[in-house]
């Protein structure tokens, strides 16, 4: 499939989730072409001058009424809520985890009186940025997500987890443990027990290698998390497509074929 087949069979998906959208009068794109812009860039993963140079050069022609840069990504901050579409539904089984994206190298933190990120760990070293938790289903697919910056501990999301009560048990690591209790529906589970937490990993390898997710360059936090959005939106269609289980009921799906 070459990268013209791959972007015309995206907007074919997403033209059939957005259907229940109407276009605006004096709106140049479809909503179907804005969602598929913003799943193309999280895809690419680098930044946006880079992103539109390779979309106005090689695509211009799949996407004629394509705007000014900055009012694209302005597109993709303002519709960010259009991602909720593409949520997957819960299962009896699900896992949460969390995922540090760095803004800037440690060295140059409080350089800038409007630094966005905080210093924090992630994978054993220090970086200043945001951490991204999500829930996937036992699919591997997102269910649900949410974003802070990189200071705070694991706990903080367990709202995120408690939404599921009496829907999803969720499988967390010792992290999100509080001393003050945790969510009825979430269960704690130590190093070296319930491999199916695995899945996990999986989702974290995809988003690092493919769409390029530990390092994001935003300096205000709404095109952060509109980002993030995005990305979530995009793993969970393209995952889809390749989402296979096997006589064991293994969960088998990647996104590596998609790179952009």
């Amino acid at each position: 499939m070459t990268t013209q087949d791959f972007i015309i069979a995206l907007f074919c998906q997403v033209d059939q989730e957005m259907t229940v959208v109407p276009k605006r009068p004096d709106a140049k794109l479809y909503p179907s072409e804005v969602v598929t812009l913003a799943l193309l860039f999280a895809l690419k993963g680098v930044g946006t001058r880079a992103f539109y140079r390779w979309l106005t050069r090689d695509y211009q022609a799949l996407f004629p009424q394509v705007p000014e840069r900055t009012r694209l990504f302005r597109l993709f901050k303002t519709h960010v809520a259009w991602t909720a579409q593409f949520l997957a539904a819960p299962t009896v089984l699900g896992v949460a985890d969390t995922y540090g994206i760095e803004f800037i190298h440690p060295m140059r933190e409080g350089r800038s009186p409007a630094q966005i990120g905080k210093k924090g760990k992630s994978n054993h070293r220090w970086i200043v940025g945001g951490k991204l938790c999500f829930v996937v289903n036992q699919w591997g697919l997102i269910c649900a997500w949410d974003c802070a910056t990189a200071n705070v501990h694991d706990t903080h999301f367990q709202p995120l987890i408690a939404q599921f009560d009496h829907i999803m048990i969720v499988l967390t690591d010792t992290g999100f443990h509080a001393t003050t209790g945790d969510p009825a529906n979430m269960k704690v589970c130590p190093r070296g027990t319930w491999n199916t937490r695995m899945v996990v990993e999986t989702v974290l390898s995809m988003l690092t290698t493919v769409c390029h997710c530990k390092q994001m360059p935003h300096r205000v936090w709404a095109y952060f998390r509109a980002h993030v959005a995005w990305v979530r939106a995009a793993f969970n269609i393209l995952a889809q497509w390749t989402l296979e289980v096997d006589d064991n009921d293994m969960v088998h799906f990647s996104i590596a074929e998609f790179s952009l």
